[in-house]
Order: C-alpha cells, then structure tokens, then sequence
C-alpha cells in the first residue's frame, strides 16, 4: 500500500477550502452537516475504486469479477458513485442525496445512517445551493483521492477528529475569524 504522503495539515486545508465554497448561503456552524457527509461519500467512492482496480489486477482485467460485491467492503449502486454525481448538471443536491441515501440502503449493516445522520443537510434547496456551487464543491473534493491507499490510516481518523473540534470553534467565531483561520 502506497501513500501520496498527504499529510493530515493538507487534508485539512482542502476541507477548509470545502467550507469556503459554501460560505455565505450556509451558515458556518452548519458546515459539518455538508463537509462530513461529502467527505465520507468521496471516501466510500475512492475506497471502492480502490478494491475494483485491486480486483482487476488479481483477474487480468476481467471486469466481471472486479465487480463482484466479495471483492468490496460495500456495495455502492449503480447511479450512486462519485462519478455518477459528476456528470450531472441539473439538480446536483438532489444527486448527492440519492447517492448518499442509496449507498447507505444498499450496505444496511455497514453504514446505517452514516448519511441520514446529516438530516439537516439542505443539498436540495437550491435557494440555498445553487447547482453550479454544489459543482464547484463536488469538482474541488474531485481534486483529492481519499481512498485507503491515499493516506496513512491515522490521517482520515484525525481528519475527523479536527474537523468536529474546528466545528465546535467555529460555532462560537464570526465568519471574519473563520476565514482569516482558514486561511492559515
């Protein structure tokens, strides 16, 4: 297993740049309620790539069997890859959440409400987001692979961890400070 020798800093310094591109019609102690989720949906995606590539090495490239779900962690549908949210224009927040809520359907004992949790989402409400920034944010998490051959293991677990700590700061800091942070 190869690292892109990512460090948890950089990481870090994407997501925040992630909050950037929804400042403004979200709140910023909302933030988690979009970061996190689209943070995991880019991370299943890129693990399952991942166990496909795998898969067709060990098979000489017979995409049958590189597609059998034993050679997954999860099962991610058809239409409900990161790719698939890519390729769309038109109702992006409403891509993502059928995504999202049909990757944890099909992996009920795995990922039960890993996405249901962020209820208070708002991907559909294009008052809020537009299309062309749900784009802008799916195109920037685009440009990052979080896969489990991309980071040391420990990297995604801080990942997490100073994501819920700076989320909890950030409800008590105005938006001026959360930018000249994230800016650090």
């Amino acid at each position: 297993m190869s690292t892109d020798n990512t460090t948890s800093q950089e990481l870090f310094s994407h997501l925040f740049e992630a909050c950037n591109i929804l400042r403004g019609p979200i709140n910023q102690d909302e933030y988690k309620s979009y970061v996190t989720p689209i943070l995991f949906f880019k991370r299943l995606s890129d693990v399952y790539d991942e166990e496909t590539q795998k898969a067709l090495e060990e098979s000489d490239g017979d995409e049958e069997y590189a597609s059998f779900p034993e050679n997954h962690s999860f099962v991610i549908p058809d239409g409900c890859h990161w790719n698939d949210v890519r390729e769309v224009s038109e109702n992006v927040g409403t891509a993502i959440v059928n995504a999202m809520y049909g990757i944890e359907r099909a992996n009920p004992d795995r990922l039960s409400g890993v996405f249901s949790s962020f209820d208070d989402a708002t991907w559909t409400d294009k008052t809020k987001l537009s299309d062309e920034r749900l784009k802008d944010l799916v195109e920037h998490m685009s440009k990052i692979r979080v896969g489990n051959n991309d980071y040391a293991a420990d990297v995604m677990g801080d990942a997490y961890e100073f994501l819920i700590k700076k989320f909890a700061d950030l409800s008590k800091k105005n938006a001026g400070e959360f930018y000249r942070i994230s800016q650090t």
